[in-house]
Formats: C-alpha cells, sequence, structure tokens
C-alpha cells in the first residue's frame, strides 16, 4: 500500500530553505512509505540534491511565462495528500492551492509574513517556538512527524574558485538587504588583525568578486560556497544564508546581529558567538545601508570572539 503524497512548499532563500529542512526530514521518518515532492525556485535547488528525505524536486521558475505555465501543468497533473506551506506567503499559499491536496498545513494568521496566505489553508497551526527552524518543526508535527529529526542534510558541495591551500576563516559580507550587512571596511581591519594574530588569511564569498583590502575573494555559486564553508576553520557571518548554511553544518563561527532577532533568526546548533549591540531594535525593514547597530560591532569584538573559537579548535586538533 502507498503512503501519502507530500507537497512541501518552501520557494527560497537559502537560510529560509535549510531552517526546513529538518521539519522535512521529520514528515518523511515519521509517516510510513509516503512521498515527498518539495516545489522550489531554481537557483535553490542546489541545497536540496542527493536529500534522502525527498523524493523528488519540482522546480518554480516564476520570472519567466514559460516556467510558471510548466509549474502549473505539473501542479495540476500531480497527485497530492497533503500539502505543507512552510512560507507563509500568498504565492507560496497559491502554489499548494494550485495543487490541489485534500489538506493545505500552514502556519495560522499571526505567524505568517502575509496574514492573508493563511486563508487558504485547512488546517491553520498555532505555533509555540520562537525560532525558525522549530517553528517549521511544530508545523510538521502537525502534518503527521511524531519523530521529531534535527538534522540537516545538506550536499558535499564542489570546489569552485580559489581558496587557500590551508587553513582559512571564511566570511560571506552579503545579507538579504543592507541592514542586516556589516560594513565592508570592517572586514579589511578584520582580516588585517586575522593575518597579524592567528597567520589566517580572511577570505570572503560572494557572488560576484569583492574588493576588500587585505582579504581574499572566494567567487562561487551554492555547490562552491557549501565546499568553501566545509572547509573553513572558522566563519564569520551576518544573517543571511551562508551563515545559516555553516550552522548547518555545525562549523564554529562568530555571528553579527543587529536589526533581526537571534531568538528568531539566529544560528541553529550553538556552535556559533553571536555579537549584538545592547543598542539594537528589532526589525526587519529592508533599508539599504547597514543599520546603526551594525556598525556598532568592531572588528576588535568579532576578532577576540574569534580568537577563542580558534584556540579551541587547536586544542581540539
Amino acid at each position: 500500500m502507498n503512503g501519502p503524497r507530500i507537497l512541501v512548499i518552501r520557494l527560497g532563500a537559502m537560510g529560509d530553505i535549510i531552517a526546513a529542512l529538518p521539519a522535512v526530514a521529520s514528515l518523511k521518518h515519521s509517516i510510513p512509505r509516503s512521498k515527498i515532492t518539495w516545489i522550489v525556485e531554481p537557483k535553490w535547488s542546489a541545497l536540496l540534491e542527493a536529500n534522502p528525505y525527498i523524493d523528488s524536486v519540482m522546480l518554480f521558475a516564476r520570472r519567466t511565462l514559460a516556467g510558471l505555465r510548466k509549474a502549473w501543468t505539473e501542479l495540476r497533473s500531480a497527485r497530492f495528500d497533503l500539502g505543507v506551506d512552510f512560507q507563509g506567503l500568498i504565492k507560496s499559499a497559491l502554489v499548494a492551492t494550485v495543487a490541489r491536496p485534500e489538506r493545505i498545513f500552514g502556519f495560522g494568521a499571526p505567524h505568517v509574513r502575509e496574514s492573508p496566505a493563511s486563508w487558504f489553508y485547512s488546517t491553520k497551526v498555532s505555533i509555540r517556538s520562537s525560532h525558525a527552524v522549530e517553528r517549521n518543526l511544530d508545523l510538521a508535527a502537525a502534518a503527521g512527524a511524531s519523530s521529531i529529526l534535527r538534522t540537516f542534510p545538506l550536499p558535499p558541495g564542489e570546489p569552485e574558485g580559489q581558496l587557500p591551500k590551508g587553513d582559512f576563516v571564511l566570511a560571506s559580507p552579503l545579507a538579504g538587504w543592507g541592514a542586516k550587512q556589516w560594513p565592508l571596511q570592517h572586514y579589511s581591519e578584520l582580516a588585517r588583525k586575522l593575518k597579524r594574530d592567528c597567520g589566517l588569511p580572511l577570505v570572503l564569498n560572494a557572488p560576484y568578486p569583492l574588493r576588500v583590502e587585505g582579504a581574499e575573494t572566494h567567487v562561487s555559486g551554492i555547490a562552491g560556497l557549501i565546499h568553501a564553508t566545509r572547509r573553513a576553520t572558522a566563519i564569520v557571518g551576518v544573517d543571511s544564508g551562508p551563515m545559516h548554511l555553516a550552522a548547518a553544518l555545525s562549523k564554529p563561527g562568530v555571528a553579527i546581529y543587529g536589526p533581526t532577532d537571534p531568538a528568531r533568526n539566529g544560528p541553529y546548533g550553538g556552535t556559533f558567538t553571536v555579537l549584538r549591540s545592547p543598542t539594537a531594535s528589532t526589525t526587519y525593514k529592508r533599508t539599504m545601508q547597514p543599520d546603526d547597530s551594525m556598525r556598532e560591532i568592531t572588528p576588535d569584538q568579532v576578532m577576540g570572539a574569534l580568537e577563542t573559537i580558534l584556540s579551541a579548535a587547536n586544542k581540539r586538533g
């Protein structure tokens, strides 16, 4: 007898997809013979490669008419028993609705980013947890995940771009919006201190070259980022996908926070030291420039936290 066919909706972005991995693994692990299809935007599909808890990946290329038509056709022709919307947007709720599953599980109105999304759900789930990973696990539990797996089945990645042959510290300075970013000039000062005091280069990963004096640049896509993260001795991150990737891989590091709340969007798993100014106010306004609270975290503070992490790594080594 076949188990239920489950459509998982989490279209993007990197950190949000990573935060949903344990929930989807829990669904697959808990529901016998279930078949899980994850619909995702093409640019993020590399994060789902070789995932043992996913049976198939459906692409939602929303930026082209042909892509939308293809997704519509595939959703309409497939047969799903359950839809689970981990995104909580009107567009993700519409995707679930187009698929016509018997039931759609989603967050209740107080917990979604766009409250009308909850109108489309047959089961609206109240959430007790704060952190994004735990919130997703709460939703999965409501949809039938009785055995919770806090696992992040990420692909191994592939070498891409230039990396130092020896040890290095990796940073990804870019974020979804400018307010979450640490000023680029601070990375230059951090690179100088790191080289002087620890003999380690600072490598900045981005999809395009970054010109920061004293730091090396690593240009890559997702596969190259995963490979570089696995190789790095430690990570310096902001509230962005690459930092959440590093936390999911249990890498040690320093996370610099300002306008977003670490209790909800912080690194998961306890391997990161979080630095946040005591003057920071939580806001999710997508402004262009680094928030003042991000500027208040100094290179000396980051270096101090890094030295503790690197010292512990050397003792383990």
